[in-house]
């Protein structure tokens, strides 16, 4: 696994260090799904939606590598993997609920527009 990303790596600006994060697609679904509670990998796999699983693997491993989510392995037959965010991937909470009621204002005040011409 890649070592933990060091502050000095990061960007300056604290919105281009949040969008370096979490800024691709997959990764704010991933969350999305992750806020719920604990996931295996099919489950999210089937929830985030049309994810490669190549796709999805990189994108969990990039972000276990970013401190955002937790991957614990089970010693079975065949092996279960959970996938969980950790505190610091928790406090995003806000971040998409920000997100989800802009995306509920946008596509209301564009019902709004369509109903007023």
């Amino acid at each position: 696994m890649e070592e933990i990303i060091d502050a000095s790596q990061l960007p300056v600006c604290p919105v281009e260090t949040t969008l370096k994060l979490i800024g691709d697609k997959w990764k704010v679904l991933i969350l999305r799904d992750l806020m719920e509670g604990t996931k295996r990998f099919g489950q999210l796999r089937k929830s985030v939606g049309s994810v490669s699983t190549k796709v999805l693997t990189e994108q969990l491993r990039q972000m276990e590598r970013d401190a955002l989510v937790s991957r614990k392995v089970y010693a079975e037959v065949p092996p279960r993997v959970e996938y969980s965010l950790t505190e610091l991937g928790r406090s995003l909470s806000g971040v998409l609920d920000a997100m989800k009621a802009w995306g509920l204002h946008y596509k209301s005040s564009l019902a709004d527009s369509a109903q007023s011409c």
